[in-house]
């Protein structure tokens, strides 16, 4: 099965940093600005040429999030359980890692994404760092009697 983690592109600054319930409101409204749509579009032109047709595409309710997927083109479904500080085990869960058969594009946030990247690749670190706009591919592969996670790309929009 194969996973792809991408991070939403650069956004607007959170306009309520001490957050709160209107602030978690606020942030979930933050959009791109002009350089994250123009990640978002570098990086959705790479993904599309890379995606076979039957990938699954969930992405965070947040509009970053949802610019971000819009950018690739495809049908793709909002998960509440993607949200900003989100559970890794519950990112997980929808993409139906590691039994899924086809593979599966997420769009999120920071830190849940690194968590879930150190989890899956058993890094001595709680979390990997992650840069805005970038895309990690993961594939889970059986040898033996043991599974793997095996890293089959990292791109950042910069480097397309």
């Amino acid at each position: 099965m194969d996973l792809i983690l991408w991070r939403h592109a650069e956004a607007h600054e959170h306009p309520d940093p001490l957050h709160g319930a209107q602030g978690d409101a606020l942030d979930l409204a933050r959009k791109l600005t002009l350089r994250g749509e123009k990640q978002a579009s570098r990086m959705a032109a790479w993904l599309d040429r890379q995606l076979p047709e039957g990938a699954r595409i969930f992405s965070s309710p947040a509009a970053r999030c949802e610019q971000t997927a819009m950018a690739l083109g495809r049908k793709f479904k909002l998960r509440d359980e993607l949200v900003p500080e989100g559970d890794p085990l519950e990112l997980l869960q929808v993409a139906q890692w590691p039994e899924g058969r086809a593979p599966v594009l997420v769009v999120g946030h920071q830190p849940t994404l690194g968590r879930v990247i150190a989890r899956l690749l058993h890094l001595s670190e709680e979390e990997c760092s992650v840069k805005k706009g970038a895309v990690w591919w993961l594939r889970y592969r059986q040898r033996g009697s043991s599974g793997q996670t095996v890293v089959v790309t990292v791109q950042t929009p910069e480097l397309l």
